[in-house]
């Protein structure tokens, strides 16, 4: 390719922007990923991830480098890592990856909640406590991550007053899971999977 192409005006000041933007977006975006592939102890996703993410980030790099003079770059490349980070966290909430625990604290007979959860294939897990008022049912149970706000709303019309929390969960025994196939909800191919 024509050397005079790089050192033209447009390519310069705006394909050489544009193309720090995107690659900063797609780096930050691939980093927000592997993080959360990291902390969930996924130990064949997240190098992947790593391997992508630095190599966009030395190809955004090096086209800064090679124009330290071009203020433009500079702006591209921190708008391109706030940009990754939003659209890396939308990319992670819209995959829905993992497994969450939904506790659940209510005062009023919980028999209901209890039967409409199992109805819908969730495994449940109740305990009889006392709570500052007096006693209380505490439920557990746990679910895909993408499962959660059905399982919130039930909860809303069961006690719109109730108490929950959600957690989400790093691992699970496979047999003791009772919703669906955990695999299923995973990001890692069957064969990849460590005694699948």
């Amino acid at each position: 390719m024509d050397a005079t192409l790089y050192d033209s005006f447009w390519f310069v000041y705006v394909l050489l922007p544009i193309l720090i933007f995107v690659s900063r977006i797609m780096d930050v975006s691939i980093g927000t990923l592997r993080i959360i592939f990291v902390s969930r102890g996924d130990k064949i996703i997240a190098p992947i991830l790593g391997f992508f993410e630095v190599l966009i980030w030395l190809l955004a790099i090096t086209g800064i480098m090679a124009n330290l003079d071009n203020w433009l770059t500079y702006v591209a490349y921190a708008g391109g890592f706030a940009a990754g980070n939003y659209i890396g966290l939308f990319l992670e909430e819209r995959m829905a990856l993992g497994i969450r625990m939904i506790r659940i604290i209510t005062s009023r007979d919980a028999n209901p909640l209890i039967a409409t959860l199992r109805s819908g294939g969730y495994g449940v897990t109740t305990v009889r406590a006392t709570g500052k008022d007096g006693p209380v049912h505490l439920i557990y149970t746990i679910v895909p991550r993408s499962q959660t706000k059905p399982v919130i709303e039930k909860v809303k019309e069961f006690n719109p007053r109730a108490f929950y929390s959600v957690e989400d969960v790093r691992g699970v025994n496979n047999d003791s899971f009772t919703f669906g196939n955990p695999t299923a909800n995973s990001i890692t191919p069957r064969w990849l999977r460590k005694g699948k």
